[in-house]
């Protein structure tokens, strides 16, 4: 089946689209990127333009290609990894959007999330979808399309309405709307979705007024589900595996076998836990998920997320504009001893696990006058850290698993002094692979399974390299103070938005 020897990775994130090219190694052979705007409509809004975002992803193609000095020829396969929970709603007949992409950070449906929690739906969302409540999921943001934008409801009436999470708007696009499909693991993040029957769920549909014409088919992770059309790149190419961002990341740190983990630092931080093939229930906050389905076979995973990581090193940046580079922040961070007192807890658009509350928002604690910004950078690069150590302790305690190595990628997996503190408060091992580009790998290895370029789980597994490893080198008495400021600090900022 296999033509030529590259995956062509369309990484579409939440600040930028990427394209990255992978070689029949896994090496990168060529990359583009392009960020694309934010939009803050009020607070507590965020959207995205779907036709920039398909702009911006058009151009990472191409920019990727170019790059590595090759033609559509030799690419075997294109594949798709997305920011999940991020909600498109169009119009068959012409293909344009309705409205804006509501985005996964978007906590405008928090009402609706309070009316499903009184009305007892709650336990049942957590059986069928393996989800909580909560603004984050995609069932909320279409129900919330339908209600306040007059032609969704006039396009569902017509049977003309589509709904889909990012990868499903991508390859409606990249094929000229001949498939509309998503995979397993972006369907298990809609709040409408039976993770355990692979189905969408009736009982949810009904409770959001969606109409069943108006989702995709859910297909598995790796499998040809249609042809980018030769306008793109010069030649059709199949587009052969799919995975929401995190997900994909997991596959891409060949977690294959149960008891793994990984932690991505991206724009938010995100821990998944790979535990087989039958679905672990959650009693403390952290989400059942499913981390893909490959050759007839389902994966689940455990996933904790905290909204927040990346993000706040761009707010010292872009807002307070305390620091040009994320690399300055690492620098200033280790000028000094300790945050000199001062406490950060980067709850932007509420608090993700383990705790969900919506209505929590970003604290700052313990400044005086002798604070300086080098306090600050380090402050916001610890907290970072200690939400993952939530995440990850939250874990350990659903699974029965003690971690003793984390394996990282993302963004933030770049500053020394931020894998060291990590490795630190965790008291464990931190292992940041050769190549940070996991999460495009991932995709990349389910497209490559599909046609050819690799065999199997084994074959992919000799591909992950280690890069550095982090071993813990933190006095006791100074991680317990640590810890317990940080406890202090996440329940300040609790309930602060109501």
């Amino acid at each position: 089946m296999m033509i030529g020897k590259y995956i062509l990775s369309i990484d579409q994130g939440t600040t930028s689209s990427r394209a990255v090219l992978f070689d029949s190694f896994g090496s990168v052979a060529g990359m583009g990127q392009k960020e694309f705007t934010q939009i803050y409509p009020q607070p507590g809004y965020v959207e995205h333009d779907p036709a920039e975002i398909m702009q911006t992803t058009l151009f990472a193609m191409r920019q990727a290609v170019e790059h590595a000095g090759i033609t559509a020829k030799d690419i075997a396969a294109v594949s798709i990894t997305n920011q999940r929970e991020t909600t498109v709603a169009w119009d068959a007949a012409s293909g344009i959007p309705v409205c804006n992409a509501i985005v996964w950070q978007c906590r405008r449906t928090a009402p609706e999330c309070e009316r499903l929690k009184k009305s007892g739906m709650e336990q049942y969302i957590k059986d069928t979808t393996g989800l909580i409540i909560d603004p984050y999921f995609s069932g909320t943001k279409m129900k919330w399309i339908m209600e306040n934008v007059p032609a969704a409801k006039d396009l569902a009436d017509k049977g003309r309405l589509r709904f889909g999470t990012i990868d499903t708007w991508l390859i409606y696009s990249l094929t000229d709307g001949e498939s509309y499909v998503t995979d397993v693991s972006n369907a298990s993040r809609t709040m409408l979705f039976d993770i355990h029957k692979l189905q969408w769920d009736d009982a949810m549909l009904r409770e959001f007024g969606i109409p069943r014409s108006a989702l995709p088919r859910v297909a598995e992770s790796a499998e040809i589900v249609g042809m980018c059309k030769a306008s793109v790149l010069g030649e059709e190419i199949p587009i052969a595996g799919i995975a929401g961002d995190q997900q994909a990341a997991l596959f891409g740190q060949c977690c294959f076998t149960e008891g793994m983990a990984k932690n991505t630092y991206g724009t938010g931080c995100f821990v998944l836990m790979n535990t087989g093939e039958k679905p672990v229930k959650s009693e403390n906050g952290l989400l059942t998920t499913i981390g893909w389905k490959l050759n007839g076979k389902t994966t689940y995973a455990l996933e904790g997320s905290a909204f927040n990581a990346g993000s706040a090193i761009q707010w010292l940046r872009d807002e307070l504009e305390l620091i040009k580079t994320p690399q300055e922040a690492d620098q200033l961070a280790e000028t000094v001893e300790d945050s000199g007192g001062v406490s950060f807890v980067p709850a932007f658009t509420g608090l993700g696990a383990p705790y969900w509350d919506m209505y929590a928002r970003g604290a700052l604690l313990g400044v005086t006058r002798g604070t300086k910004r080098a306090h600050l950078c380090r402050a916001v690069l610890e907290s970072i850290a200690l939400e993952s150590y939530d995440l990850v302790k939250t874990m350990e305690r659903e699974s029965g698993v003690a971690m003793s190595e984390l394996r990282v990628d993302g963004g933030a997996s770049r500053s020394r002094f931020l894998m060291q503190y990590q490795a630190d408060i965790l008291n464990a091992k931190v292992c940041r692979p050769q190549c940070l580009e996991t999460t495009a790998l991932g995709s990349a290895m389910l497209a490559g399974l599909t046609v050819g370029v690799w065999d199997s789980l084994e074959e992919l597994s000799s591909l992950w390299k280690e890069s550095v490893r982090f071993t813990p080198n933190y006095p006791e008495d100074r991680r317990t103070t640590d810890l317990a400021r940080w406890q202090e600090a996440v329940r300040r900022s609790m309930g602060w938005k109501s």
